[in-house]
């Protein structure tokens, strides 16, 4: 398998691991390869996603000296979040879209995702249980605030044939970390990887 750097050309990885570092400024993410073993491969990209933005922007770099970028996903409106991301290339240009469906999110978080390869899918939260318990205890006062890792998958299937297309499973740790398994080959791995990010950065929006 290969993944090049740059480039617009469609990138498969069927599965990678995401880590999060958590700093004062910024949420960062480590994204490397699921080996068939499950452990870590070579490394593919490292996010950083800014604090406070009201334009919501997060950059993937080849390393933490974020000299070359690979992607990015950032919102088509500073205050409309509900407008969609953008996943764009190393040279901007648009290789993938998602939203969150607010509505439906309500009761259990759902998106929904676009590829220029013809790719719809939706995706939710594997378990209503889970998304029912988060939504309880985001609201009791005081104990709201005290973070809780929520053990919660999502599932994304075709919007017409209903196949799978990925799915991604936050694992119990310290730190949130997140394995991703790819399905359809029509998936680029850095939409795949943005809307990874995005699950975990933007789930309380």
């Amino acid at each position: 398998m290969t993944v090049p750097p740059n480039g617009s050309q469609p990138q498969y990885v069927p599965a990678f691991t995401i880590r999060q570092r958590i700093t004062m400024m910024a949420n960062k993410y480590e994204i490397a390869v699921l080996q068939p073993d499950g452990s870590e491969g070579r490394r593919l990209a490292f996010a950083q996603q800014k604090r406070m933005a009201l334009k919501e922007q997060v950059t993937f770099y080849t390393d933490d000296t974020k000299s070359q970028v690979v992607f990015s996903f950032k919102a088509r409106k500073k205050i409309d979040l509900g407008s969609g991301y953008d996943v764009l290339d190393a040279e901007g240009q648009p290789i993938g879209w998602f939203k969150k469906e607010f509505g439906k999110s309500l009761m259990r978080s759902s998106w929904q995702l676009t590829t220029p390869a013809g790719l719809h899918a939706d995706g939710t939260e594997r378990s209503a249980g889970i998304a029912v318990l988060r939504r309880i205890w985001d609201l009791v006062p005081f104990i709201g605030e005290i973070p809780i890792p929520f053990i919660f998958h999502f599932d994304f299937t075709d919007r017409t044939t209903g196949d799978p297309v990925f799915s991604v499973e936050r694992r119990l740790s310290v730190r949130d970390r997140y394995s991703a398994h790819v399905k359809d080959h029509r998936l680029d791995f850095r939409v795949a990887a943005a809307m990874t990010v995005a699950l975990d950065a933007l789930q309380s929006r």
